[in-house]
């Protein structure tokens, strides 16, 4: 495709330089040859600079909005064939390899190994086609790099705050949407049109899935401030809208009393998630006690066998089967209805040093005890790693949080939204019972969102999950 729309352009670029050639021969005969060399240098330097293709930071995932440039794996000069892998950039969660379907040579890398909070849309490299004078190939025009020179030159805060808007691109439909949800922010938005474009769609996903909900613009009444005309008048204008500031450097007190520890990427979007999963959902609970015996003797017949699984292992197989059973904990809140998902696939918490990720094991009714051991092990290791590809951890109908292994017995979890429940596991006990024998007991507690699950579908789900698990063995069918 880029053969062909640049040939297309080169064909345009000839036909006008011969153009320019018959114009020579008509009017001027004797200076043939020093002004066609003329023209042609012209054309050479247009056909460069149309040649350059901008390489900008992606949105590789839908809560992304800067990201870190890891390593690259291109150097300047290198080709470039679709499919290669240009550069690792680590997101809110996770590190991601960043391919190409183009084709051509990298001519300039603009933002290097370890550079971080490089913000969607900005200009990371270019590349020219191949055959391209790469050395001297021109760098694209950046408003990224304006913004920032207006910044430092000391420009009012009106201008400072109005640049990062001026850098986005987007349609009519998704400006006015923007104000309708009250985003005022459009770098939070993913674009998905061309050349990084936000359309209606992008924002009307974004909405859904933070849980947004329209504002009544008209009864919205902003602030009028009166401003001097130059007749002694003064006339209302609208204040300039406000862009939230970036929290002020805390510095490290004389006596020493504190130490500044560096937020990272996902850990902000953790705070950010988490905050608006506990203001904008209605979270209920509800918890329930499981005789655990079975599960531990069923745990070390596989250990005796050789499988190596644990009891977290059979708690999702029996969170799977009870999905099944009760699909509308098995859900997704829309707004404005309840999307009851096809498949079950749980998400699993993983403490990682960046941060808390759910990688997602699919379909986990469908899988053996064993295989969801297997699917988890790996997908630890990769999240501790930070290579979790994105449909490893994106998604998720139901999510299981363990903390047994802490020694935690019971505790509440926050709903990863558009998810409407998680379950929160701690840690078994020994009890006694009626007829003096101990048993091993945990605590299961359900944080549901009260929008999507009644309390009789809740309660439904807890007891199935109850007996599935005092009784595994059905788990074995």
């Amino acid at each position: 495709m880029i053969m062909a729309s640049a040939f297309g352009h080169f064909g345009r670029r000839s036909l006008k330089f011969s153009r320019s050639l018959r114009h020579i021969l008509q009017y001027d005969p004797c200076s043939i040859a020093q002004r066609s060399a003329s023209e042609f240098r012209l054309f050479h330097l247009d056909r460069k600079r149309e040649a350059s293709i901008p390489i900008q930071m992606p949105a590789l995932s839908p809560t992304m909005t800067e990201g870190t440039i890891v390593k690259w794996h291109k150097k300047e000069g290198d080709p470039i064939s679709p499919g290669d892998v240009l550069c690792d950039i680590q997101t809110d969660k996770a590190v991601v390899s960043l391919d190409t379907e183009e084709e051509g040579v990298l001519a300039k890398i603009l933002k290097q190994e370890n550079t971080k909070d490089v913000l969607i849309g900005s200009l990371i490299a270019v590349m020219v086609e191949e055959g391209d004078d790469w050395e001297n190939a021109e760098i694209p025009t950046s408003s990224d790099s304006s913004s920032e020179s207006s910044q430092s030159s000391g420009s009012s805060d009106t201008e400072t705050t109005a640049t990062p808007t001026a850098r986005i691109r987007m349609s009519p439909a998704a400006r006015k949407l923007l104000e309708e949800y009250n985003i005022s922010s459009p770098h939070t938005v993913p674009a998905t049109g061309p050349h990084g474009m936000i359309n209606k769609g992008d924002v009307l996903k974004y909405a859904q899935s933070k849980n947004l909900s329209k504002i009544d613009l008209a009864s919205v009444k902003a602030p009028h401030t009166e401003k001097p005309t130059s007749a002694g008048k003064t006339s209302a204008v609208q204040p300039a809208q406000a862009v939230p500031r970036a929290p002020p450097t805390v510095s490290v007190s004389p006596d020493g009393g504190f130490q500044d520890i560096e937020t990272t990427s996902m850990r902000r979007v953790i705070a950010q998630r988490l905050t608006q999963s506990k203001t904008m959902i209605p979270h209920s609970y509800m918890s329930i006690e499981c005789n655990v015996d079975a599960a531990m003797n069923l745990r070390k017949k596989f250990i005796d066998s050789g499988t190596k699984v644990s009891l977290n292992d059979i708690i999702v197989k029996a969170a799977g089967y009870s999905l099944q059973r009760v699909p509308k904990v098995n859900s997704h809140w829309a707004e404005e209805s309840v999307q009851v998902q096809s498949s079950v696939d749980i998400s699993v918490a993983v403490a990682t040093d960046s941060g808390l990720i759910t990688p997602i094991i699919r379909n986990a009714v469908n899988l053996s005890i064993s295989q969801i051991s297997t699917t988890t092990k790996e997908l630890a290791v990769k999240a501790r790693e930070g290579k979790l590809q994105l449909q490893e951890f994106q998604g998720g109908s139901f999510t299981i949080s363990n903390l047994g292994m802490f020694g935690i017995g019971e505790f509440s979890a926050i709903i990863n939204p558009p998810q409407t429940a998680v379950l929160a596991v701690g840690t078994s006990e020994l009890k006694p019972s009626v007829e003096g024998k101990p048993h091993s007991y945990l605590t299961v507690k359900m944080s549901y969102d009260s929008r999507a699950i009644d309390e009789s579908e809740a309660s439904e789900f807890l007891e199935k999950f109850q007996s599935v698990l005092e009784n595994p063995s059905t788990l074995l069918v």
